[in-house]
């Protein structure tokens, strides 16, 4: 069962990988987009370093460059937040720059599909939207941006959207400074837009899971939950029926990408705990 299900989680991984790659590599770098996170400035620094070292006369690679922002904040994360979300992060972002170099080298860099901006960032947007769900169908991320947002607002109470869409929007100026061309913004504003869309609409009606975790190893659990996980919580007072044990009950909410995490990370503490999970009917914030 185990087996069958790695299995399927890497489909959707080397699918979701390919589809993103083939989203920078054909529609999106070609346009001069910038799509902010780690190939939004990868692209950017693409550009700038055109003709600048000998060894790389087309600019710096889009795939290879983000692999190597990518590495240093993986550990980054695991140090600052004990984030460990396994191999499949790795085997995500290393295909992704794979992918990506490798269709960049097949088809060149013009645009082979269209020349016109609006088509391009509109459909990059949405195949782009695409690939980002399969990953996380697969309970995997590609790091970059979230990694780095997790990061900075670690111990600050600066929410982690709200930090990701700063990164964003410095990555997006980044561009408009480097190309020199103010549609570069307003396109890539709306790649954003679209990739965000997508996610929104294929994600189900209800995102979110409730979670309770029963473990005499609640301490540990809380630590993973709050400063690993990134997410709140609140204890409930239980008590059981047959032998009428008194007991805390851990109760969270959290996005399915997390799900998955939280499971094993519990797992990990304490393997025989009780986890139960169901979909949130209502936008509840649990209490800190």
């Amino acid at each position: 069962m185990k087996s069958s299900k790695l299995t399927v989680d890497i489909t959707y991984i080397v699918i979701g990988a390919f589809l993103q790659a083939f989203a920078y590599s054909v529609f999106i770098a070609p346009a001069n987009i910038v799509p902010g996170g780690i190939y939004g400035t990868t692209i950017v620094l693409n550009h700038i370093t055109k003709g600048l070292f000998s060894f790389a006369p087309d600019g710096l690679p889009i795939g290879i460059t983000a692999l190597f922002f990518n590495v240093p904040l993986l550990f980054l994360a695991i140090r600052k937040l004990g984030l460990s979300s396994g191999p499949k992060t790795v085997l995500t972002f290393v295909l992704i720059s794979v992918f990506t170099d490798l269709i960049r080298f097949l088809f060149g860099e013009a645009p082979p599909v269209a020349d016109d901006k609006f088509l391009l960032a509109f459909y990059g947007g949405g195949i782009l939207g695409l690939g980002v769900m399969c990953v996380f169908k697969a309970g995997s991320t590609s790091a970059g941006t979230d990694v780095l947002a997790r990061v900075l607002a670690k111990g600050t109470n600066i929410k982690v959207s709200t930090m990701i869409m700063t990164i964003d929007s410095i990555v997006v100026l980044f561009g408009l400074l480097a190309f020199k061309d103010w549609s570069v913004p307003l396109y890539s504003w709306l790649t954003i837009f679209i990739y965000s869309k997508v996610v929104d609409i294929l994600q189900p009606e209800n995102p979110n899971k409730a979670v309770f975790i029963v473990s005499p190893q609640k301490e540990s659990i809380r630590e993973l939950i709050i400063n690993k996980l990134d997410m709140g919580g609140t204890f409930l007072h239980g008590q059981g029926m047959y032998n009428g044990e008194k007991r805390d009950i851990i109760f969270t909410i959290t996005d399915r990408r997390k799900i998955n995490m939280l499971k094993k990370g519990v797992r990990e503490i304490d393997p025989n705990a009780f986890i139960s999970s169901m979909d949130a009917s209502k936008d509840v914030t649990p209490t800190p």
